[in-house]
């Protein structure tokens, strides 16, 4: 049998070379931004073909409805991510399509006056009225405006606010 002999490395020839990867697959700093992408939409690929199929397979799902009524508490812990994602995914579809909803405070046309109050209502005597009684809007809302016609009924229903209307009275002598 021979022996071959190698001579071994210096110390100086040991810290200047680099080490050699044995993996196989490259960090990201050796990779670019074209290369992690790649690898981003592999993985994602990955999930979609391979993993989620194998997922919804192994899912407890009966085959009538009434079967939901006799899985176990264990099946339907198995379930709740995908019903939480269906959820999800519904809320979101519908939420362009439901109404918005204004802050409560944003809608208050009466900030300070006689907040005490339940309804705040002034009355004012003039002589030199063609009516007896006339009521004048303050909510901004009444279709016939500046004649108050009850739109700030609503108007303090749907936002907490307090305002009516302005009460000129024809005194009488």
């Amino acid at each position: 049998m021979k022996l071959l002999y190698v001579p071994a490395p210096s110390y100086a020839q040991i810290s200047t070379q680099q080490p050699k990867r044995s993996t196989g697959t490259k960090s990201s700093a050796d990779t670019g931004p074209a290369e992690q992408i790649k690898m981003v939409f592999e993985t994602i690929s990955r999930i979609i073909k391979v993993q989620l199929p194998a997922y919804l397979k192994r899912l407890p799902l009966p085959e009538t409805i009434g079967g939901f009524t006799r899985l176990t508490v264990s099946e339907w812990l198995r379930l709740l991510p995908l019903l939480g994602i269906l959820a999800l995914l519904g809320y979101l579809t519908i939420r362009p399509f439901l109404p918005k909803k204004k802050k409560q405070k944003d809608c208050l046309i009466n900030l300070k006056i006689q907040k005490e109050n339940p309804k705040v209502v002034n009355e004012i005597d003039i002589e030199d009225l063609n009516c007896t009684n006339v009521c004048y809007c303050r909510c901004w809302r009444s279709k016939t405006f500046p004649v108050c016609d009850k739109s700030h009924l609503k108007h303090n229903e749907l936002t907490g606010d307090n305002v009516g209307p302005l009460i000129l009275k024809k005194k009488i002598v």
